[in-house]
């Protein structure tokens, strides 16, 4: 008997010990702040790049949208997933993303049952997780929390949140919301039925009034300069200062996607003469980057990306000086 407790529980103790491990190992790791997990421009436009701790994430229209990663300059590209990756968040662990498996990529894409998973990867591109099976969209990190649209045949359209190991599963909303523009822990969004501007505080759960406009997609940078598509003027970009609210119109009406970073806004323009162009946030500055129809304008630091809407090609230029307009070939 002893001989045989003299190998058992050794093994005991192994298998203990591995499960320890294994525990410590696969235990999601938690964010101690209220980390944003990507930008409200990018995340308007579908969100196919994210920029994080010298990474870009992004989904490469080359391979089908595919989940892929490369150091911000473009260089050292590689494959994450096979997965059809949009609405792209990312922490220091972690990549968060939509599968929309089989389809092609637009801002304009909604819910398919079986392909619009809410995902976790690590970003190294292991230990890839489902976090939400059901229909998603629109998804944003704050913090611990996934907020985003889910959809089911007995509800329709709801602001869900869910916590980033898959627990805490949550309806906030019984209709949609726009959670794209993050700040800390608040998101702004404008309201559905008369386009005034909202802050919803995720630790309070409580929302308020933060400027009275008619405004699409809003975009608040610092909590005090507003950029939003102005209905009233049909859809024409506007600047304010709330600390000294004289609203700014920026561009002529009639846009259809645009983006911020820093002063320099990029846009889409429709009507009969469309175009993608980019404007100081003081108004000056206007210049014409390309003719025709383009989607999915997605900023880093280094580069503007975005989509022709007939080719589905992508291109880019630079952020900081963007002149010279080039194909992305990844």
């Amino acid at each position: 008997m002893k001989k045989y407790l003299k190998i058992i529980i050794p093994l005991i103790l192994i298998c203990i010990t591995g499960l320890v491990i294994y525990h410590f190992v696969s235990k999601v790791k938690l964010n101690s702040s209220y980390v944003n997990g990507n930008t409200a421009g990018n995340l308007y436009n579908a969100g196919l790049f994210c920029e994080s701790d010298g990474e870009v994430f992004f989904s490469n229209t080359n391979d089908n949208g595919r989940l892929y990663a490369m150091n911000i300059d473009g260089s050292n590209i590689h494959k994450l997933s096979n997965d059809t990756a949009m609405y792209i968040n990312a922490d220091k662990n972690y990549v968060y993303y939509v599968r929309n498996n089989n389809q092609k990529i637009t801002s304009q894409t909604f819910f398919s049952y079986d392909r619009n998973s809410l995902c976790r990867i690590k970003r190294n591109g292991h230990g890839s997780t489902v976090l939400d099976p059901d229909p998603c969209i629109y998804a944003s990190l704050i913090g611990n929390y996934i907020y985003y649209l889910h959809y089911d045949t007995q509800t329709a359209t709801s602001l869900y949140r869910i916590r980033i190991d898959g627990e805490e599963k949550k309806k906030i909303k019984n209709h949609y919301l726009f959670t794209c523009n993050t700040s800390d822990r608040y998101f702004y969004y404008n309201n559905p039925k008369n386009g005034q501007l909202y802050r919803y505080d995720t630790a309070s759960q409580s929302e308020a009034l933060f400027y009275d406009c008619n405004c699409y997609k809003p975009v608040v940078l610092d909590d005090t300069n507003v950029y939003y598509m102005d209905v009233n003027r049909d859809n024409a970009i506007v600047h304010v200062n709330i600390n000294n609210p004289n609203p700014v119109v920026l561009t002529e009406a009639n846009i259809e996607h645009y983006n911020v970073y820093g002063s320099l806004i990029f846009y889409q323009r429709g009507g009969d003469n469309p175009a993608l162009c980019v404007v100081k946030n003081d108004g000056t500055g206007f210049k014409e980057l390309a003719k025709g129809e383009f989607c999915n304008i997605n900023v880093t630091s280094q580069y503007v990306y975005f989509t022709d809407f007939v080719s589905n090609k992508e291109y880019c230029t630079s952020t900081q000086n963007p002149d010279t307009i080039k194909a992305l070939q990844p």
